[in-house]
C-alpha cells in the first residue's frame, strides 16, 4: 500500500498524467522523465512512475546518452523495474538511436555557400523582416539542425553570440553557418553585420566551433562572407 504521502498518477489531474498531457498538449510538452514513465507504466510502493523515472534519469546525470548505456540489468536493479520494463526503456532508447542515424544519412551535406543560400532561402524566402538564422554542421558538414536565432525590424536585426553557441554545444555542433535576410533586396554587409559576425567567429575559436560562413539572403540572391575573404 502506497504511503499517503505518495499519490497513484491516476488520482492526478488529467492534465498532469504523462499518456493524457500528451494526447492533449503534444508529445514535446513531456518531460525525459514523463516519456520514460509512459514506457515503464507504474512504481512502487514509494513512488509513483514519473518519481521513480527521475530518480533514474539522475543516476543517469540526466543524461539520455547515459541512460541508453545502462544495461538491462542495472535498470532492474531499481525497485519498481522488472525485466519486461527494463526491456521496453532499452528498446526504446535503441529505436531513438537508430533514427539518429537515419537522420543523420538523408542530411544534406554543405559544400559550399551556394549550398548554404539554397538550404537557408526555403525558410527565409519573402519574409517583409529581418530574421537571423544559423546552421548547425556535424565534422562531415552534414546538417544537423536550421533554426533562427532573432526576428528584427524591416532595416536590422540582432543575434546574441550565448544563444547561439548554446544550441551549437546542445547539438554538438562542430561548425556553423550564419544567416540573415535583407529584405530590401541588397545584400551588401552592413558595418554592423561585419562587427558581428568578428565577434561570432572570435567567441568560436575559442569554443573550437568554427563559423564557416554568414551568408546575407536578398531577393534571389546572396552574399557569401566566406567568398569575399571576410571570414
Amino acid at each position: 500500500m502506497k504511503p499517503n504521502n505518495i499519490q497513484s498518477i491516476k488520482n492526478w489531474a488529467t492534465e498532469d498524467r504523462p499518456r493524457e498531457k500528451m494526447l492533449e498538449k503534444g508529445r514535446e510538452a513531456l518531460s525525459d522523465a514523463e516519456l520514460i514513465a509512459i514506457l515503464i507504466g507504474s512504481g512502487n510502493n514509494n513512488e509513483t512512475a514519473v518519481d521513480l523515472s527521475r530518480r533514474i534519469l539522475k543516476d543517469a546525470d540526466d543524461n539520455l546518452i547515459n541512460l541508453s548505456q545502462m544495461s538491462i540489468n542495472e535498470l532492474t536493479s531499481y525497485n519498481g523495474i522488472g525485466i519486461a520494463k527494463a526491456v521496453s526503456v532499452v528498446a526504446a532508447l535503441e529505436l531513438g538511436r537508430r533514427r539518429r542515424f537515419a537522420e543523420a544519412a538523408q542530411q544534406p551535406k554543405i559544400s559550399n555557400s551556394k549550398d548554404a543560400f539554397e538550404h537557408f532561402y526555403m525558410h527565409m524566402s519573402d519574409l517583409e523582416h529581418e530574421q537571423f538564422w544559423i546552421m548547425l554542421l556535424n565534422p562531415a558538414n552534414k546538417v544537423i539542425k536550421v533554426t533562427r536565432i532573432s526576428v528584427g525590424g524591416v532595416n536590422g536585426t540582432t543575434a546574441d553570440p550565448k544563444r547561439i553557441f548554446k544550441i551549437a554545444i546542445d547539438n554538438q555542433a562542430t561548425a556553423i553557418m550564419l544567416c540573415h535576410n535583407h529584405p530590401s533586396g541588397k545584400v551588401e554587409p552592413s558595418n554592423a553585420d561585419k562587427a558581428l559576425t568578428r565577434n561570432i567567429v572570435n567567441g568560436g575559436k575559442l569554443l573550437e566551433i568554427k563559423i564557416l560562413d554568414h551568408i546575407i539572403v536578398g531577393i534571389n540572391n546572396y552574399f557569401s562572407f566566406a567568398d569575399s575573404g571576410i571570414i
